[in-house]
């Protein structure tokens, strides 16, 4: 009788624990995370490069993201629940930290977890046969990069602070940066931009003269493998009235610096005010910076040009109360930003509308032509 319910009680204890053992795989199976349905890597111990599998569209191919991470002390367990996150891009034609803010500079001065990206086109020359993407696709891979290390420390439920999130860049990596907050106007509590173009203006695209020297190798004829539509000059126009005013109805309002000589030669000082007064117009909380020559001091400020000064030092001045944890003006966002809302983007253009779609495996980009 007793052995009877002995094995009677065993059989039980057996079904109990293989039903929860069968839950527990079956729970493992569907709460898979994000990081390893993309098979992108965890966030590494020490500072360094990780790369990320992205796609541009649908008919298009995978291609690698490199994306380099630096912590304070280069450690990942020196990041806590007061650090922020902060991307800091490159200039056109350079890779990773290149003419930018220095990104140990800012990881120990303000407390950040601080990422470069190379971006689609990174290091294109003059002679290139493709067109200068222009901060389209480029500003998607920097939010794909955001996102990468913003899934990853969610996800290994690794603390942090989600609402410091900031972008600076140099020259192009301005413009990259404009770009960016626009493709995602609930997400950065905080933008510098350090003498970057403005918009993909005539003279840039079709290597006119009169304007800036810059030539992005873009042609008028449809027929040409280097056309550029005007949907796909209108979305790069950081000062569309239409579309700045859908950025300020967003919740979280993000503070725009705007760091640029007036006698840059290469992003024109003309087509950046441009920029500031429609930026003024639609709402948006912009504070613009123009050097000219008489605030040239040999120190902060060398020039009034397009390089100006030593980057890092000019967002330490002009901007880092807006970014340090230790100011009273430090910006957060107030709600929840583009990753967590998962929602899209939307930036009607002549002929259709440019879609942001922020999916739980990363931002994506489609532009969906009218009638279709």
């Amino acid at each position: 009788m007793i052995t009877s319910r002995l094995f009677s009680s065993l059989a039980i204890i057996c079904l109990i624990v293989f039903s929860l053992h069968s839950r527990a795989l079956v729970a493992g199976e569907g709460d898979k995370s994000s990081l390893i349905k993309t098979g992108n890597p965890k966030l590494p111990e020490m500072s360094g490069k990780v790369e990320i599998e992205v796609r541009d569209s649908a008919d298009k191919p995978a291609r690698k993201l490199p994306v380099h991470l630096v912590y304070s002390r280069n450690r990942l367990s020196t990041v806590t629940e007061k650090t922020g996150i902060m991307l800091t891009l490159h200039n056109w034609g350079g890779t990773i930290w290149d003419n930018t803010p220095n990104p140990n500079q800012l990881a120990e001065n303000f407390d950040l977890l601080v990422i470069g990206v190379t971006y689609y086109q990174s290091g294109d020359k003059d002679g290139d046969p493709e067109p200068y993407d222009h901060g389209y696709i480029q500003a998607m891979d920097a939010l794909r990069a955001l996102h990468y290390v913003y899934l990853g420390l969610k996800e290994s439920n690794h603390p942090f602070d989600p609402t410091r999130i900031y972008c600076t860049g140099g020259s192009g990596g301005g413009n990259v940066t404009l770009m960016a907050n626009k493709f995602a106007p609930n997400t950065f509590a905080a933008v510098v931009d350090l003498s970057g173009m403005a918009s993909l203006s005539d003279d840039v695209a079709f290597n006119l003269q009169g304007g800036s020297f810059l030539n992005a190798r873009y042609s008028r004829d449809p027929k040409s493998r280097s056309y550029l539509s005007p949907d796909m000059q209108e979305i790069r126009d950081l000062g569309n009235l239409s579309h700045l005013a859908l950025q300020a109805k967003n919740a979280n309002r993000c503070k725009v610096v705007i760091i640029h000589g007036e006698d840059d030669t290469a992003c024109l000082a003309s087509d950046k005010r441009r920029v500031v007064e429609a930026m003024k117009k639609a709402g948006l909380d912009v504070i613009p910076y123009f050097i000219r020559k008489e605030d040239v001091d040999g120190k902060l400020i060398k020039n009034s040009g397009h390089s100006i000064g030593d980057r890092t030092a000019l967002l330490m001045h002009y901007a880092g109360k807006y970014i340090s944890p230790k100011s009273e003006k430090m910006c957060r966002l107030i709600k929840p930003n583009d990753f967590d809302l998962k929602s899209a983007v939307v930036y009607p253009t002549k002929n259709g509308n440019h879609v942001i779609k922020y999916a739980e495996e990363g931002p994506v980009l489609t532009f969906v032509q009218s009638g279709r």
